[in-house]
């Protein structure tokens, strides 16, 4: 098993080798992509589109009541993916699939429905399940950098927070503003965007994953491999010595 380097000072130096690491640019950019497909529950959608509902008016409570269902998705999701995943040995890489396949149902059947308030409701619930990739992306990140000194660990997981805050204080006024209630048609093309964008960064990610695997392993056979020769070569010549004796 690989060893764990020790901590790093910050230095200029340190900063160059963590933005020159795949490491840093793949999860910032997937927990970019991840804070987007979590917009039509961080945005409360569901609660706009029952204040600007065409022909319905829903009562105080209602309005209060019924999108907590969203979170309460979430929570189910979470716990569920994040005990599959590790029962799978750290598959991590399926909640990304999972969050693609539902931005693009979802938003599509929106779209197609727009004067269906059972589909707005249920497609809203089902977003809800994204929620997952909040538990399972970081663990992931944290899985994959587990060889990696502590430090470059503590700047990706901390640079990906930064990254999704930065592109959502404006991405949810440019596409998820109240004046687009009821429907959010622009919001749900948005949506469908960063979904595929979503499952193709997964893809990548995983192909990076597996070849920074490949490596450490091929670097920990020759490594032991060397060891090993090395400590053959001493037990020969011990042995060589004392029958001259």
């Amino acid at each position: 098993m690989p060893e764990v380097s020790e901590r790093t000072p910050i230095s200029w130096s340190f900063l160059k080798h963590c933005f020159s690491t795949w490491y840093w640019y793949f999860f910032v950019v997937l927990w970019i992509l991840a804070g987007e497909t979590e917009s039509f529950s961080s945005n409360a959608l569901l609660q706009l589109y029952m204040r600007s509902h065409p022909s319905k008016k829903y009562t105080v409570a209602q309005n209060n009541n019924y999108p907590t269902g969203v979170p309460a998705v979430g929570i189910v999701s979470t716990l569920f993916w994040a005990t599959l995943t590790d029962f799978m040995g750290g598959k991590r890489y399926l909640v990304g699939y999972w969050i693609a396949v539902t931005g693009v149902i979802t938003s599509a059947l929106i779209l197609a429905y727009p004067h269906s308030t059972a589909i707005h409701f249920a497609m809203y619930y089902w977003a809800g399940s994204v929620y997952a990739c909040q538990a399972t992306f970081f663990a992931w990140a944290n899985d994959v950098l587990r060889y990696e000194e502590d430090s470059l660990r503590a700047v990706v997981i901390a640079s990906m927070n930064m990254g999704s805050n930065a592109v959502n204080a404006w991405w949810s006024i440019l596409f998820y503003g109240a004046n687009f209630a009821p429907y959010f048609t622009r919001g749900m093309w948005a949506m469908i965007a960063v979904s595929i964008a979503m499952a193709a960064w997964t893809a990548a990610l995983v192909w990076m994953q597996v070849r920074t695997e490949k490596r450490r392993e091929i670097a920990g056979v020759t490594h032991a491999t060397v060891m090993g020769k090395a400590e053959q070569n001493e037990g020969v010549g011990g042995f060589d010595q004392g029958e001259k004796v």
